[in-house]
């Protein structure tokens, strides 16, 4: 690992699961795993025993341990040979565990430890071609979960049960998980960006009545080999939608694909964030658009890079994004648009299905 010599450090500490994971493919929720210029130790309990040297015995050294996995930890560590100044991942390691390493009567105060931040992350920013089609096989499965579930949705239905079918959907095609909770909001509880899915019924209050159709918005995602897609759709149940919902949607919609189509690798996240943004300010709805443009997707559902317009540091060549504007009006409802897009040398190439005209369920 490179980044050791950048930092000085003969070896690093790692401790984020998916760290652990993109290092030497164990999956398991319970490691220790220590990088050295030369070798790769991992440290797990019983429960990994005949998982972690699967996944992981090609290019680590496994250990088990049934009591004490710190203990081990330490034990095997002064086996890798004359080591002096570790790192270890400040983001990702407790202060209860981080006493471990040199406070009083520390088992790790033998070596000197140094905190990091994110040396790994940084590694993740950009993906292989395996990465990319994991992703994208990810995002395809959520359109499909989506097509089939919007085929059910009827007005009266609950957040609560649409998202159950979604879910459902996700799981019957091959998702391994829910990444994140997923988010069903209907009519005014739209303009609430991170909704928590409730027992509201769909097209009630705020759209469906004398044939104007309530606003439904779905973010959810799938994985596969462990790798994220993250999606959002926002549509309308119950009714047609007014001119005033039509305008809302277009401008959004509008920024997505402004976005979407210009979005570079090499450009800042300050910039990509721009290309949405600059459309809806001129509209007077900047300060609706309270969130960034996106952020990385990967074996996280939030990774690095960051589409936002505090962010000068160029997008890495090979990241994978997410393109996800939105506008809330609160106590009327909102819209947000995401799909998912690989920064690719030649330019943006669009992973999920880009399906985003204005859906009427009628």
């Amino acid at each position: 690992m490179r980044a050791l010599a950048t930092e000085e450090l003969d070896g690093l500490l790692v401790t984020s699961r998916a760290n652990i994971r993109y290092l030497t493919g164990f999956s398991g929720s319970a490691a220790l795993v220590m990088v050295t210029r030369a070798d790769v130790l991992l440290v797990t309990d019983f429960r990994y025993d005949e998982q972690a040297r699967a996944e992981a015995g090609a290019v680590a050294r496994v250990e088990v341990e049934s009591t004490s996995v710190w203990e081990r930890f330490f034990k095997d560590l002064a086996t890798l040979g004359p080591l002096t100044s570790l790192g270890y991942e400040a983001h990702a390691l407790t202060v209860h565990d981080a006493e471990r390493l040199g406070g009083a009567g520390g088992a790790g105060k033998a070596w000197r430890w140094q905190a990091t931040t994110e040396l790994v992350e940084r590694l993740r920013a950009a993906k292989d071609a395996g990465e990319v089609a994991a992703i994208r096989t990810a995002a395809t499965l959520a359109g499909e979960a989506l097509r089939q579930t919007l085929t059910l949705v009827r007005p009266g239905m609950t957040e609560l049960e649409i998202a159950g079918l979604l879910e459902g959907a996700l799981r019957r095609l091959g998702s391994e998980g829910h990444p994140f909770p997923t988010i069903v909001a209907s009519g005014p509880r739209t303009a609430l960006p991170h909704a928590r899915s409730s027992a509201r019924a769909v097209a009630t209050g705020g759209g469906g009545g004398g044939g104007e159709g309530g606003w439904l918005l779905l973010d959810f995602g799938a994985q596969v080999d462990g790798y994220c897609a993250d999606i959002t759709r926002t549509v309308l149940v119950g009714g047609r939608a007014t001119e005033r919902q039509r305008t809302l949607y277009g401008l959004v919609y509008d920024a997505q694909q402004r976005a979407r189509a210009g979005v570079r690798a090499g450009m800042s996240g300050r910039d990509a964030d721009a290309l949405a943004r600059e459309l809806i300010a001129a509209r007077g709805l900047g300060d609706a658009f309270g969130h960034s443009l996106g952020h990385g997707l990967g074996l996280e559902v939030h990774e690095a890079p960051r589409l936002s317009k505090t962010n000068a540091e160029p997008l890495p060549a090979g990241a994978v994004v997410t393109i996800e504007p939105g506008v809330y009006v609160a106590g009327d409802g909102g819209v947000r648009i995401e799909d998912d897009v690989h920064l690719a040398p030649e330019g943006p190439v669009l992973l999920s299905d880009g399906r985003t005209e204005l859906l009427e369920l009628v």
